[in-house]
């Protein structure tokens, strides 16, 4: 298994490597056409293709760096670095959304011929640019939020392709100028609203929220009703990446099943694991709840207490 895990990767990173040298030829061919043709349409959607091959650059690096071992100074890996690279593209892509509608607004108040020929032209070749690295990424999109985030830049891209074209025909046939900024307008507000939901998922997994699907106060309850088990507090669940979870407690137990520790523990990771999909998992026992004792630091427990 570990075999064919490996050649996935591989064949994932070819893909990678595919893309991003792709996007980069668009870009070039964008930026010299949109300067040829004075488009603004068409220069953000350059900027925004040089953006898609940062992210697809930085997508490359994190997936790269996801395979070293842990150490002692990164005792988790580096699972986390897909996730910040995510927020990396997801921020950057919202930066330009805000930048490419302040230059449209400059060229709404202060219109300029474009050369809608060329505007067309290199638009087309950007489409078909973006739909090749789209299906170059499609598979891998649905394993990985980084590449997640990635493949909407190339979706992104795509429409807004779409957008400069029907742009350039309107150019071109009725010499409707303002046309152009209107479009840009159009793909910056894309955008942002494509890479806020995103932006708020990776947020959430830097932040170690629970995950969604996950409610800590029913998963403590179901504990609870298993053999031995007094009391489950102190209850954290985070994601340590997109596919990992982490799970830690305190379980009060009586204390003549304290020489039965192992085996309850054994229980409540197994049933963490098959019900909830929580693989890392960290037990405290307790005889009685020493952080109720005055001395002892309060464990800052989300839960509501037991009543």
């Amino acid at each position: 298994m570990a075999h064919v895990h490996t050649h996935a990767h591989d064949g994932s990173h070819r893909r990678l490597v595919l893309s991003i040298g792709l996007n980069l030829l668009i870009s070039v061919a964008e930026i010299v056409g949109g300067l040829l043709a004075g488009s603004l349409a068409l220069l953000s959607d350059a900027v925004h293709n040089l953006n898609d091959t940062a992210s697809l650059g930085v997508s490359y690096v994190a997936r790269r760096l996801t395979r070293r071992r842990p150490n002692a100074r990164k005792t988790f890996g580096y699972r986390r670095a897909e996730i910040v690279g995510a927020f990396v593209n997801l921020v950057t892509l919202v930066v330009i959304a805000l930048f490419l509608v302040k230059e449209a607004i400059d060229r709404l108040l202060a219109p300029q011929p474009i050369d809608a020929p060329v505007m067309l032209t290199v638009a087309t070749i950007g489409l078909v640019a973006n739909v090749l690295t789209a299906v170059l990424l499609y598979r891998d999109a649905h394993e990985s939020l980084n590449i997640r985030s990635a493949f909407l830049h190339i979706i992104s891209d795509a429409v807004s392709s779409v957008a400069v074209i029907l742009g350039g025909i309107a150019i071109l046939l009725w010499g409707a100028y303002w046309v152009d900024p209107v479009i840009t307008i159009g793909i910056a507000v894309y955008i942002a609203l494509l890479s806020l939901k995103l932006l708020r998922q990776t947020t959430h997994i830097l932040m170690e929220g629970t995950p969604e699907n996950l409610d800590p106060r029913h998963i403590a309850a179901d504990l609870r009703q298993m053999a031995h088990v007094r009391d489950v507090h102190h209850v954290h669940i985070w994601q340590l990446d997109e596919h990992h979870l982490a799970f830690e407690a305190h379980v009060v137990v009586d204390e003549a099943d304290l020489p039965r520790m192992e085996q309850i523990k054994r229980a409540l990771k197994q049933r963490l694991r098959e019900q909830y999909g929580i693989g890392h998992v960290t037990l405290e026992f307790e005889s009685h709840p020493c952080c109720e004792e005055a001395s002892a630091p309060p464990c800052h427990d989300p839960l509501p207490a037991r009543q």
